[in-house]
């Protein structure tokens, strides 16, 4: 590339390690952190001390806290922000922006009063001359960080486009999938820290690994049922950003999703548990937005629901579980187009 300069918009562990990673392969990244006193401390010290201690920032990688420095000429912008800020700071983007950009999303979430996954948000707000991809996959951020072999997927509507964003994220340690199903690996994204949190409260209430396998399936399964209804791929959720990432989401303990759960589950409160956790946790507002989706398209989605009812209704563990055990059902794949 020409120009081998890129906006990276949200200094979060993701977003730090992202940078990390282009700036070994070779680009000038403008990261845009929120906090003004972290990015002048970043500056300083060349460390995001509060959310990926102990590495060491390339000069290659400038700390700003003007989104209009951030941007400046480039064409390349990776959006790596909490779903719940997507359509506040993409408003702010607009006059910024090249109208020819490519928007790369790597959150994961879905919008709470819109049921709009990030891309959605991004198709209703930006301008329709701006190419939208999606970057996700079972990527603990930490891990990349330190260079660990790892593989993701990078999602978009035309293959050129997707080819592009393999090629600028590839390197020794990271290999890039490409997909033309940009909606269903942005549903897998997102409802896999759901099913986290659930595996979490199970193992946390020390119900055994025969119900942690049966979680992390039967919760592929609804994930499957939600995303194939707002038109996804089935086999989509049978790759790296639905099965992949929810084993890794499920069962890794670097998981902020099944810490969550795992506190939940051996009896700590919800409130004190959200305090204690510096970054965010998406399951805990995403389930929300499923609970929603799955009541408007009429989705046999227990997993989800009895997630829901403990999270946002005080409905005890235990109970959850149990309710969960006697729940009806007819069939494995029941529900499922294309399967």
């Amino acid at each position: 590339m020409k120009n081998k300069s890129i906006s990276v918009i949200g200094a979060g562990s993701w977003g730090t390690a992202l940078s990390i990673l282009l700036a070994n392969n070779g680009y000038k990244v403008n990261l845009w952190v929120y906090e003004k006193t972290l990015c002048d401390k970043i500056k300083d010290t060349r460390e995001n001390n509060i959310f990926l201690p102990g590495f060491n920032l390339s000069k290659n990688i400038y700390p700003t806290n003007s989104l209009n420095e951030a941007i400046g000429t480039n064409k390349i912008i990776l959006l790596v922000i909490p779903t719940n800020f997507v359509r506040s700071i993409s408003t702010q983007l607009v006059p910024l922006l090249n109208l020819n950009s490519l928007i790369i999303n790597a959150g994961k979430g879905i919008e709470i009063k819109s049921l709009f996954t990030i891309r959605q948000i991004l198709e209703e707000t930006l301008p329709k001359t701006c190419q939208l991809a999606s970057l996700s996959g079972p990527t603990f951020a930490l891990e990349i960080a330190q260079g660990m072999p790892s593989a993701i997927v990078a999602a978009s509507d035309t293959k050129q486009t997707a080819l592009l964003i393999q090629s600028i994220f590839s390197c020794d340690y990271l290999k890039v999938f490409i997909s033309n199903d940009p909606i269903g690996v942005e549903i897998g994204g997102a409802l896999k820290n759901i099913i986290a949190i659930t595996t979490g409260i199970s193992d946390g209430l020390k119900a055994g690994n025969n119900a942690r396998a049966a979680i992390i399936t039967r919760g592929l399964v609804e994930m499957t049922r939600i995303g194939t209804a707002l038109g996804a791929k089935a086999e989509t959720f049978s790759g790296l950003t639905g099965l992949g990432d929810m084993v890794l989401t499920c069962t890794g303990e670097l998981s902020r999703n099944r810490q969550l759960g795992l506190r939940i589950g051996k009896g700590e409160k919800i409130n004190k548990i959200m305090q204690d956790i510096k970054t965010s946790v998406e399951g805990f507002l995403t389930v929300k937005s499923a609970y929603e989706l799955k009541n408007k398209f009429n989705i046999q989605a227990s997993i989800i629901s009895e997630t829901y009812k403990v999270l946002h209704e005080s409905k005890p563990p235990h109970e959850a579980l149990e309710s969960l055990m006697n729940v009806k059902i007819n069939s494995e794949f029941e529900g499922i187009k294309g399967l």
